[in-house]
């Protein structure tokens, strides 16, 4: 008997450890995170799903965010329905349009950061499978895709989608059109009813901004890279349609995560080349060369400024969109909108089709049943053979201004060559308060500085100078070149990105009031024209000075944040 309860015994402990051995092997261990997920909703058979994180900008304090919420509970309920656990998770966001010409500005361009490292940590922090991001101003979108691509788990991105144009007098309205209101008004140009009437009526909807602004350029540029649906991109924000795309965007995420597709299968070098043919062929932001250079670092992809140039000498302008044209994005959607365009640029070669994209399908079987020309009874898209303008419209100039390349928009432009004494201004609000004094006159060259990465620090777009100007009937005649950037509803003879930036001893900071500058898009220059000599003299002079913030999220970027033309990246 005591041979047997020893046995027994022995047998026992040895049956417990390999039991626990089991579980622990299992995931006993987990136990207690199955502890704390059955208190938010997990059952028993739930576990064995793939956890998906649902990055929500969902925010009342926008237009451009506000509408999110519906479209995050639709791809909810879709994810649940195709058999994944869906996890929300809030993301920041900061909206352009509100901050513009103040202080808040300056970070716009820093939350872009700041979005992909929170979407970074909720992912990586909780262990999740997937990810949809959620998200509709201008940083959203970039700081989305930047996260998706450093972590690497099966991801899509679901655009927020478009306001709809508000309406004055018959004429269609964005936001821009307020900005410019301001130039006419100032100047004496439009009558306190209108002012009024278009402040009003701008943005009669929830959406970003209608144009082929920022946020409507990376959301298209989106289903070119083939990380979003096609079609998707342009849809108004409060449509059915777009909380539909939302469901059906969720229920291809849980197909990407079964069949193992990764954001870096997606993200390579041909399909950022395929995204940046879209941009070209739309007449899309300036923006979207900062962001891009800075999506490609995230996925370990090759890419520089002068791949942007390259795209740009094959790839015509086929759109007539704001700001530089005349219709909105909704009037682009109605018209084929992003598949339409791709399937043209595929057609005449232009378009890689065998980039694989986040359905499992390649660019071209995605793109099969969209006819191969535009239809004749709309203008929006031009037919290949009949472009808005032969190449593209995002010039990056070089010269002892900018050694390391800058970028110009051209498009809309009467010349883009000008030759004009500099009008110096160490920031944003010096220059508008000179505009809006009317002491700007055609022919000069208008430099905003200090407003690089680092020395602003954030970088804030230029939209109210550049509006004002043009509603001045200055858009023409006027250059303008900064180290900050430009509002996707920038138009005229403007120069932003140039780097190195002022706060750097850039050539940019040793401009001095009444230099001859030198803009021209044709030769792809941007000149100082002073001897090498004087320029020797100044930057000797020249010192640096004491930076803005010195705690803080902006201390921090200042201290970690690259030169433009690397995309302005903190984690270089």
């Amino acid at each position: 008997m005591a041979t047997k309860k020893t046995t027994s015994k022995t047998n026992k402990s040895a049956g417990a450890q390999n039991w626990r051995s089991k579980l622990i092997t299992a995931g006993v261990a987990r136990a207690p995170n199955r502890a704390m997920l059955r208190a938010v909703g997990f059952g028993d058979r739930d576990f064995e799903k793939p956890i998906v994180g649902v990055a929500n900008g969902h925010s009342n304090m926008n237009p451009c965010n506000a509408g999110i919420q519906v479209l995050v509970d639709k791809a909810m309920a879709a994810l649940r329905a195709a058999g994944a656990m869906p996890q929300v998770f809030g993301t920041p966001t900061i909206t352009d349009g509100i901050g513009m010409g103040t202080e808040a500005m300056k970070y716009s361009l820093v939350s872009r950061e700041v979005i992909a490292d929170a979407i970074e940590t909720s992912v990586n922090g909780q262990a999740m499978d997937g990810v949809l991001v959620c998200g509709g101003c201008d940083k959203n979108m970039p700081g989305g895709m930047m996260a998706m691509a450093r972590i690497n788990v099966p991801g899509i991105y679901v655009y927020a989608g478009t306001i709809k144009p508000g309406n004055w007098k018959g004429q269609d309205l964005t936001i821009v059109s307020v900005f410019e209101a301001v130039g006419s008004y100032a100047a004496g140009k439009m009558s306190d009813a209108d002012f009024i009437g278009i402040e009003k009526n701008a943005c009669p909807s929830v959406g970003a901004c209608g144009g082929m602004y920022t946020a409507n350029t990376m959301s298209s540029s989106f289903e070119a890279l083939g990380m979003s649906l096609l079609g998707s991109s342009q849809m108004a924000s409060p449509d059915a349609e777009k909380a539909d795309s939302a469901a059906a965007s969720a229920r291809v995420l849980v197909n990407a995560i079964r069949l193992g597709i990764r954001p870096r299968d997606v993200i390579t070098r041909k399909s950022i080349e395929n995204a940046v043919a879209l941009i070209m062929a739309t007449g899309g932001s300036t923006n979207a060369v900062l962001h891009y250079l800075a999506i490609a670092s995230a996925a370990g992809v090759k890419w520089n400024i002068d791949d942007f140039e390259r795209v740009r000498r094959k790839v015509p302008v086929l759109c007539d969109l704001k700001p530089s044209g005349k219709y909105v994005a909704v009037d682009f959607h109605r018209a084929g909108g992003v598949p339409q365009v791709l399937k043209m640029l595929l057609k005449a070669g232009l378009l890689h089709g065998d980039c694989l994209t986040i359905t499992g399908r390649t660019m071209a079987e995605e793109l099969k049943s969209i006819p191969d020309a535009p239809r004749a009874n709309q203008d929006v898209i031009r037919p290949i053979d009949a472009p808005m303008y032969k190449q593209g419209h995002l010039a990056i100039l070089r010269g002892n201004l900018s050694p390391e390349g800058c970028v110009a928009k051209i498009t809309g432009l009467k010349q883009t060559f000008i030759t004009g004494p500099a009008r110096v201004f160490d920031s944003e609000p010096q220059c508008m308060k000179a505009i809006m004094a009317k002491k700007i006159k055609p022919g000069d060259v208008v430099v905003i500085r200090y407003e690089g990465p680092k020395g602003g620090p954030g970088m804030q777009e230029m939209l109210a100078p550049t509006s004002a100007l043009v509603g001045q009937g200055l858009g023409d005649s006027v250059g303008l070149i900064t180290d900050g950037r430009f509002s996707g509803g920038t138009w005229g003879m403007v120069v932003g990105h140039v780097a190195p930036e002022a706060y750097e001893g850039g050539t940019i900071a040793l401009v001095q009031e009444g230099d001859s500058i030198t803009i021209d898009a044709e030769k792809h220059l941007i000149q100082l024209n002073v001897s090498a000599r004087e320029i020797a003299r100044r930057r000797k002079l020249w010192k640096q000075p004491k930076p803005r913030y010195t705690r803080g999220l902006m201390a921090k970027y200042m201290k970690l944040v690259s030169t433009s033309s690397k995309g302005a990246i903190t984690d270089e």
